[in-house]
């Protein structure tokens, strides 16, 4: 069952929402990402998704040790995650019109905005085609960059790394630059900017450099799950999708992994990171803190499950959590 327009209701008098993760192999690939996940964004305007990237040690990946702590700013509603696509040709049922074009329309509703395409398709060869739009607006990557700008200086960080393809995409990012920079100028912080490709190396090879990271949709959907990778997985990846003036959405990225349903392997971590984020979101940075302990205690002394090489199952790992949080209220 995909989201219904009373879920919305009911969630839309909530504080703040806690997803757990989706997905089911006998469901096709997009259907509940579009018709839950993507529509919950849509809905609440959570134009914010913060990715937080911490170096989990023992579980960084790397041959050096490194201390880093990167929180990536991922703009979550706009660029080419819209839903703004569609493939027309013979093998379709667009119908041709008589000078051998093809009518094209499109259309995609926001909370800031809706907007319509209709695009006159004229191909000189007798083909399949698809068409995919990504569209930013300027209250759309103002609002997303004063956020970037604000979460910097709460941060501490005296920068604000703008991650795009620029050079390629001259429109979309040649505006998302201009903008960036006058917020940065506004608030007296640097703007570095980075191309996306440029940018997953230097992941790699100095992630400590980086702390703010403003990323646009697309390429914030890879380059986070290359950063819980530094971090020892997609098991201990939270995520926050935001709405600093609405209803907010704390989840783990990891998806529903099927294949090892029951049996007790599935890492819990992310879970508990993303309600470390909702507590810190709704006001007790104190009760986020115990959490992101609990997880510091129990990554110390190996009691995790196997993916990050301990041998505890789900509930035992959860178990453990637990009890270092009880014990610390004593």
């Amino acid at each position: 069952e995909l989201l219904t327009d009373q879920d919305v209701s009911d969630l839309k008098k909530k504080d703040a929402i806690y997803f757990g993760a989706i997905g089911d192999p006998r469901v096709k690939p997009g259907i509940l990402e579009g018709g839950i996940l993507l529509k919950m964004r849509a809905v609440f305007d959570q134009y914010i998704n913060l990715r937080p990237v911490t170096s989990w040690v023992p579980l960084v990946p790397l041959k050096r040790e490194v201390d880093f702590d990167i929180h990536f700013l991922r703009e979550n509603t706009e660029d080419f995650y819209m839903g703004l696509g569609k493939r027309f040709g013979p093998s379709y049922s667009d119908k041709k019109n008589a000078d051998g074009s093809y009518d094209v329309e499109l259309g995609v509703k926001r909370e800031s905005y809706n907007m319509d395409f209709k695009v006159n398709a004229h191909p000189t060869a007798d083909d399949d085609y698809s068409i995919e739009i990504g569209l930013v607006s300027r209250k759309g990557i103002t609002r997303w960059a004063d956020y970037a700008m604000k979460h910097a200086i709460a941060r501490g960080d005296d920068k604000v790394t703008l991650v795009d393809k620029a050079n390629v995409i001259t429109n979309n990012y040649g505006m998302q630059r201009e903008i960036f920079q006058q917020k940065a100028d506004e608030y007296g912080l640097k703007l570095e900017f980075m191309f996306v490709d440029a940018m997953s190396m230097a992941m790699i090879v100095r992630p400590e450099t980086f702390g703010t990271v403003a990323v646009p949709n697309l390429f914030g959907d890879i380059l986070t799950d290359l950063g819980a990778q530094l971090q020892g997985g997609l098991g201990m990846g939270g995520s926050g999708n935001i709405n600093p003036n609405g209803v907010s959405m704390f989840e783990p990225i990891h998806g529903s992994a099927p294949d090892i349903a029951g049996q007790g392997k599935a890492n819990p971590i992310a879970a508990v990171l993303a309600a470390q984020m909702l507590l810190e979101n709704q006001g007790f940075p104190q009760e986020g803190k115990m959490l992101h302990d609990a997880v510091r205690y129990v990554l110390d002394h190996n009691q995790t499950t196997p993916d990050l090489g301990g041998k505890l199952k789900t509930a035992e790992v959860g178990k453990a959590i637990a009890d270092f949080i009880l014990n610390q209220k004593k």
